[in-house]
């Protein structure tokens, strides 16, 4: 597999890819939904699209918001003093196909999106996750994230919120 920065022209493929995983989950609340918007603001804007491709084909992907001091910026949730907000990066969601899971590519995801955070200046690395993704949450732990608290999130989602202190 190929791990590569995905570009606008291919946001249309992430969707469908998106839809496609999440239609098979056993809960809609395992995952918050986001709109081929969101996906283009994530590559033009406000973080990065990191995918896998496989013969071709993206297979998985995963991405890194920059927040800024927009409302979306998780940094408040943590208590992140203002003047550090925009030292801040989360990590917004990871999809991989069922026929590329256990190949370890959550973990190579967090790696990259750690290097990437770090590469921008980033001091804080955040996360959220629905209590019952024991994979991405045993995978969080193992990248050296902490739980610090759970509480409904994104329209009333239960949600583990993980934090990582960078450099």
């Amino acid at each position: 597999m190929k791990i590569r920065r995905v570009c606008a022209q291919e946001v249309p493929e992430v969707h469908a890819l998106t839809i496609d995983v999440l239609s098979r989950l056993p809960s809609e609340a395992l995952y918050a939904m986001v709109t081929e918007d969101d996906l283009y603001a994530h590559v033009q804007d406000h973080g990065e699209i990191h995918g896998a491709f496989l013969n071709g084909r993206l297979v998985a992907y995963t991405i890194l918001a920059f927040p800024g001091l927009g409302p979306n910026n998780l940094g408040r949730e943590f208590g992140v003093p203002q003047a550090e907000l925009q030292r801040v990066a989360s990590l917004d969601g990871t999809v991989v196909h069922e026929s590329v899971r256990g190949q370890g590519l959550q973990r190579q995801f967090h790696e990259l999106r750690e290097q990437r955070a770090l590469a921008k200046g980033c001091l804080y690395l955040f996360s959220t996750v629905h209590p019952e993704n024991h994979v991405s949450r045993l995978n969080l732990e193992a990248a050296g994230f902490e739980l610090k608290f759970s509480r409904p999130m994104y329209g009333g989602l239960p949600r583990h919120c993980y934090a990582k202190r960078l450099g």
